[in-house]
């Protein structure tokens, strides 16, 4: 970073008060944080949905706050489409073609979760029935579409653990 400029120098002129600025920015954005961790903290909801493996306070909040009420939805699956996480179909006659995922719903969800799912594939260091069949999958399709399976099912946990009441548990995963 900048760490002194010269007070008679041109350029001072023009870097102090964008330095500031960039610094009040800062400390409010860190204000903003510890005020989402404390909301977080005091909410059993997003407590239950931390105790998943690469989900952090934010995808917990988002995921909470995006669906509102774990009854809005019959099962997972269905929370998993709202949240766009299932392929699209195209069907016409005797064609029938699953393509990609249908990208409705929340968009910030959406990527907190593939950055959960990243996180389950490449950096968690807990094994769970859930790492492994990301893993098992991504020798057989690639990263990527292994990621947005693992994502997908991980909505899916998140909404049962929800719904159950029951913190993760490293060996049970539901159906694909």
């Amino acid at each position: 970073m900048l760490v002194h400029l010269d007070s008679r120098s041109d350029l001072d002129v023009i870097v102090r008060p964008l330095l500031e600025s960039w610094r009040a920015a800062r400390a409010q954005v860190a204000r903003h944080e510890q005020a989402i961790r404390g909301a977080v903290r005091a909410d059993p909801r997003c407590q239950l949905m931390m105790t998943a493996p690469g989900v952090g306070y934010l995808t917990a909040l988002s995921f909470v706050g995006a669906i509102g009420d774990a009854a809005t939805f019959r099962s997972g699956r269905t929370a998993a489409a709202w949240i766009g996480l299932t392929p699209r179909r195209y069907q016409s006659g005797t064609i029938n073609l699953q393509g990609r995922i249908s990208r409705q719903g929340d968009k910030l969800l959406r990527s907190y979760l593939y950055e959960a799912a990243a996180h389950i594939l490449t950096r968690a260091r807990a094994d769970s029935a859930l790492r492994r069949w990301g893993l098992r999958l991504r020798e057989r399709i690639g990263f990527k579409r292994a990621n947005v399976a693992v994502t997908r099912k991980l909505a899916v946990v998140l909404h049962a653990m929800w719904r159950s009441g029951r913190p993760f548990e490293a060996e049970r995963v539901v159906p694909a």
